[in-house]
């Protein structure tokens, strides 16, 4: 039986959800604010929630005081290569764990549950002797190759949902007709599974975009760091380089707000399709 909502209900449900709206939107409000500030105005009595007069001295000095286009480049081919080789090898992995019975199996999945619990900063010294042995640090494409090999273990539990809930005699159909398993994945299971791959990419190079331990214990030189370092690097022991940092933290967000903004239909079809069964 379906019950209907009082209007008191409903009054103080809109009222519930338009707070906590604009306490989720505030942080990212306030930074927009301190960026558009000049550096003087930022910490002015009394505090201004709107700038008397905007100025964009920190985005023009976030680029005459730093190398912010490198870092941002930088960031860009990781994520985006990391983002994609992750997907692929995962879409392979999750196809396995979700198609085949093996002796291993529950082995593996239980790994990849518990490798999702375990801190990231616990393996920064064994991992960061592994890469001096291999002559992987600061170098772009160590990182990128740790950063595949965190993303893996999430993004392949995360497919092999969606494959679960994509009936065996699809493919099956596709063998009859001449295909092989590995056509048949690519040309009838993968365009059925668009959605989820796009939602799992999308994770993935939002991770990769947003990671910040392993770029800085893996990246030294300046012409190597991505965003979060340069973020970090604006903290110094005898100051906070507020300006360029809120200046900074907006440059940083557009990205992932243009990836979501464009794919957002395929995320929530993804994360839908893949929450049923697995």
């Amino acid at each position: 039986m379906i019950t209907r909502e009082s209007p008191a209900q409903r009054i103080s449900r809109v009222v519930f959800l338009g707070l906590w709206l604009i306490i989720t939107i505030f942080p990212l409000y306030w930074i927009v604010v301190t960026s558009l500030k000049t550096p003087g105005a930022i910490f002015s009595f009394p505090l201004s929630y709107w700038p008397g007069e905007i100025s964009f001295e920190n985005y023009a000095g976030l680029f005459s005081k730093s190398d912010f286009g490198t870092y941002v480049g930088n960031s860009l081919l990781v994520a985006t290569v990391a983002a994609t080789v992750a997907t692929l090898i995962s879409l392979l992995s999750a196809y396995v764990l979700a198609r085949f019975e093996f002796r291993s199996k529950t082995a593996v999945l239980m790994a990849f549950l518990v490798t999702q619990m375990i801190p990231a900063f616990i393996a920064l010294g064994p991992l960061y002797l592994m890469m001096v042995q291999l002559k992987l640090v600061d170098n772009r494409a160590g990182l990128m190759l740790v950063y595949v090999a965190v993303c893996i273990p999430f993004c392949t539990i995360m497919l092999r949902g969606f494959f679960a809930n994509i009936p065996d005699a699809l493919e099956e159909a596709a063998m009859i007709d001449g295909c092989s398993r590995i056509g048949a994945l690519f040309r009838v299971i993968v365009p059925v599974m668009k959605p989820g791959i796009v939602a799992a990419f999308i994770f993935n190079f939002v991770n990769c975009w947003n990671e910040l331990f392993l770029s800085v214990t893996l990246m030294n030189r300046d012409s190597n760091k991505t965003v979060p370092t340069a973020l970090n690097g604006f903290i110094t022991s005898y100051n906070i380089d507020w300006g360029s940092m809120a200046a900074a933290a907006v440059l940083t967000i557009l990205p992932t707000m243009v990836l979501f903004a464009f794919a957002s239909k395929y995320i929530v079809q993804g994360l839908t399709a893949g929450a049923v069964k697995g």
